[in-house]
């Protein structure tokens, strides 16, 4: 076993307080691919940012839904599973240790592993909810309405009726949970980063912010090179899945 895996895992096993900031290279080992992974044109002359923004569905809610179907149609099958990744980061959980996840993904798979304090800072692809009464509805009536609207009864016995609005962060929302981060950045010991290429901001802000709280471990694993490498105390550019595979064993040898 090489020695940054012996490195995580001393650190992993001394840390009793972690922050975890996960990306989409984390979902993509359960098969869901990268949303962007795809560039450019995507259809009728319109991207895909533009496709899922606020101002698209405020003015073309009907469109907006059947383009949003269609962009995240392996997101809303259910049919991946949390790996090995979303895994080990409960058994952290089990075995004592107070775990933060920030997420950028929308899947649920770090809840779905059975992760507790899980902060999706782009919200969540499991539910959508009526613009005008609030009322939430789940994945199987988005799945079962080829344009959700809302169904609650109004005074007088009429329905609502309004298009519903996934609970994502669209471009054009602001990304959530950023003012949880601070308090617990400052009580945690390690921050570990996972699958993401920390391009997008305000989220590539948070190891720079980590960075200046004081001698705090951070850990990037990643299977590409990013332009902020240089903050981390240990960088493994590896599968997240394999690399904390081999952290696990590592970790229960040295118990």
């Amino acid at each position: 076993m090489n020695q940054p895996i012996y490195q995580l895992a001393d650190w992993l096993h001394k840390a009793n307080v972690l922050s975890v900031l996960t990306g989409a290279g984390i979902s993509t080992e359960s098969g869901i691919p990268d949303f962007r992974s795809s560039e450019g044109l995507w259809t009728e002359n319109l991207s895909r940012t533009e496709v899922i923004s606020r101002s698209y569905f405020e003015r073309n809610p009907k469109s907006f839904w059947k383009y949003f179907k269609e962009i995240f149609q392996t997101k809303l099958s259910l049919n991946h599973q949390p790996n090995k990744g979303h895994l080990f980061l409960r058994e952290l959980e089990d075995a004592g240790k107070e775990v933060h996840i920030f997420t950028q993904n929308v899947d649920g798979l770090h809840q779905k592993a059975g992760s507790r304090a899980v902060f999706d800072m782009h919200g969540s692809i499991q539910t959508a909810a009526c613009p005008k009464c609030k009322t939430v509805y789940g994945l199987e009536y988005i799945h079962a309405e080829e344009i959700p609207r809302c169904t609650a009864e109004l005074a007088g016995g009429s329905r609502c009726g309004f298009i519903l609005k996934p609970d994502v962060v669209l471009f054009g929302d602001a990304v959530r949970h950023m003012e949880t981060i601070c308090p617990i950045a400052e009580r945690s010991e390690l921050l570990l980063v996972m699958g993401t290429s920390l391009e997008v901001y305000p989220v590539n802000q948070i190891p720079n912010d980590f960075r200046l709280r004081g001698n705090k471990k951070m850990v990037l694993i990643n299977r590409e090179p990013t332009r902020l490498d240089h903050l981390f105390d240990l960088v493994i550019h590896a599968s997240i899945g394999e690399t904390l595979e081999q952290t696990r064993e590592c970790m229960r040898e040295h118990a």
